[in-house]
């Protein structure tokens, strides 16, 4: 489950993203070659959504306050990445692209980081903590 996402700028502000929102709700699942991802704004009630006229660098792009792709995955242990290779996804622009993100394991968290960019361009650094269940 997502413990936490945390998107920083250069300067060590964090940022908010408009589409996912403050503290999203999301779960990461991982079988022998494939996985299965899904992040969703905390709060969708509101009929209004921000659309994303433009894909982040280096990432998804989200539909309407939802995130959800599968695929395969590659991790290379020695780099501390993931390689994730998108099959399916709720926004047809991410289909068949690979994202590499630097991952590490502390206890019982799987934290996930990557380069992107903020809806202004602004370069990020995004954190994505998850917690393992059961």
């Amino acid at each position: 489950m997502l413990k936490s996402r945390e998107d920083v700028d250069a300067r060590g502000q964090i940022l908010i993203d408009p589409f996912l929102g403050r503290d999203p709700i999301g779960i990461l699942c991982f079988g022998p070659s494939h996985f299965a991802a899904q992040f969703m704004k905390r709060d969708r009630s509101d009929e209004e959504s921000v659309p994303q006229r433009v894909q982040a660098k280096n990432n998804t792009a989200a539909v309407n306050g939802y995130d959800a792709y599968f695929g395969t995955y590659n991790v290379d242990e020695v780099a501390g990445t993931l390689a994730t290779h998108v099959e399916g996804s709720i926004s047809p622009v991410n289909i068949g692209k690979t994202y590499v993100r630097d991952v590490r394991v502390v206890g019982n968290e799987l934290l996930i980081q990557l380069n992107t960019t903020a809806v202004d361009g602004i370069a990020i650094t995004r954190t994505n903590t998850f917690s393992r269940i059961g």
